[in-house]
Formats: C-alpha cells, structure tokens, sequence
C-alpha cells in the first residue's frame, strides 16, 4: 500500500516531527482517504516492519487514532479501522452542522476586516475550480476538496472558541471519510457551486440568521447520497 512507508523516506522531517507522529500522520491519512478500508485489521508487528519503527510507537501512533475513533479495538485482538454505517455519518453531520453553524454565527458577530478578506480570497479559490472543473471532475476532486475545507475553515474563522472548532475539526474529518469511501461517482453532486455562493453572500452581508440556516441545509444535504451508498455496502456484507 502507497501509505506504508519506510520513516526514512520523510527525511528532513523527522527534525520537526517525531516517529510517533509522521506514523500517525501516515496512517491516520490512509484511513480518511478510504486507502485503509472500514473493519481492516492494522497488525502492530506488520506495521512495525512495514514502518521501520519499534511496536511501541505503532502502538502509541494507533492509539492516538482511538482517541479520534478512527481505530477500535477488540480486547486482546488488536486493532481494526473503524467501521461505517448510516446512522454513525448521520450523528456525525447532525453534530458538525451544530458546531459550525455556532462557529459562523461567532464569526460573522466577530471578524474583523482580515478575517473577511481570508474568507473572500478562500471563496474565490473554491468558486473558480467548481467554475472551470465541468467535465473533469475526475481530476478535480482531490484540489476541489482542499478548496472546500478552505472555504470552510475560512468562514469559521473568528470563531475563538477552541474546544468547539477542535471537535467540529474532528467531524469534518470524518464526513470527509465517508465522501472517499462511499462516493464512487467523483463528480460534485448537486448545484454547490449555487450553495457556497449564497453561504458567501449571507456571510459578507453578516445575515447570520440566513448563514446559519444555509450552512446547517448545505452539510445535511450529503445524507441521503451517503445514506444510499453506505446501505448498499453494508447490504454487500
């Protein structure tokens, strides 16, 4: 697998960043990208060798991830990749939209004029790839989802209050999780070109009523895509 590589390869890293964390880093990216499928078993000893690394910091780099929940564990069995399944995607969006659309209303009551200039340069990034990606969606995804997160971080972004972007950060990570493994259509589903303009121009216009509501309507729109492909996987097993 692409993700499994030796710790030497991270070179001049390894001066910023310990073991535990480029291992953590490594493998809390496959798990996200769908790379490392829902239910797989993560082996301390294979990943030891594959890593190059004592099974202490497999084990502490594992660990971190159960903290996230994006690895279980099953007594003395080891660890596994967290499963997927309809209702655990709908806790996940019902929650994020509850953070963000606090996070938004914080920010518009908030920002300054730096903040609104990040958020228009991040809007204008976004809008110009799902302007010109029509037809090459295939080898837009990846840059339009860097975008996206962008847009969003962007327009929550005088939000100060810590605790709720750390876990609103957790639960975009994992809806994020569910779009890798679960959409095998790479095209942008729905108009969100028309969605993130008008969340742009609530925003701007500091409606935090409407932003609110649009933010909040734009995340739950992902469900029933999800829900149908999640069901069918779940049927497969």
């Amino acid at each position: 697998m692409s993700f499994l590589k030796d710790i030497s390869e991270f070179g001049g890293e390894s001066q910023s960043k310990t073991t535990i964390e480029m291992v953590y880093e490594a493998l809390r990216s496959a798990i996200l990208s769908g790379e490392i499928t829902p239910e797989s078993r993560l082996r301390v000893e294979v990943l030891r060798k594959t890593f190059g690394v004592g099974a202490s910091t497999v084990r502490e780099a594992l660990s971190r991830l159960l903290v996230e929940n994006l690895v279980t564990t099953e007594g003395q069995r080891g660890f596994r990749a967290a499963l997927v399944s309809v209702e655990d995607f709908k806790n996940i969006v019902d929650m994020r939209a509850l953070l963000e659309a606090k996070a938004v209303r914080e920010s518009i009551a908030k920002g300054d004029d730096e903040w609104e200039s990040a958020f228009v340069a991040a809007h204008h990034r976004l809008a110009k790839i799902e302007t010109e990606m029509e037809g090459r969606e295939e080898q837009s995804v990846q840059e339009w989802e860097v975008r996206n997160r962008a847009f969003h971080n962007a327009m929550i972004g005088a939000c100060t209050n810590g605790w709720l972007l750390n876990f609103r950060e957790i639960l975009y990570s994992h809806s994020i999780r569910y779009l890798q493994i679960a959409i095998t259509d790479r095209s942008i589903p729905r108009d969100v070109r028309a969605e993130h303009q008008a969340i742009f121009d609530a925003v701007i216009a500091r409606d935090a009523d409407l932003a609110e509501k649009l933010t909040v309507d734009h995340i739950l729109r992902s469900v029933p895509v999800i829900e149908a492909r999640v069901s069918a996987l779940e049927a497969e097993h």
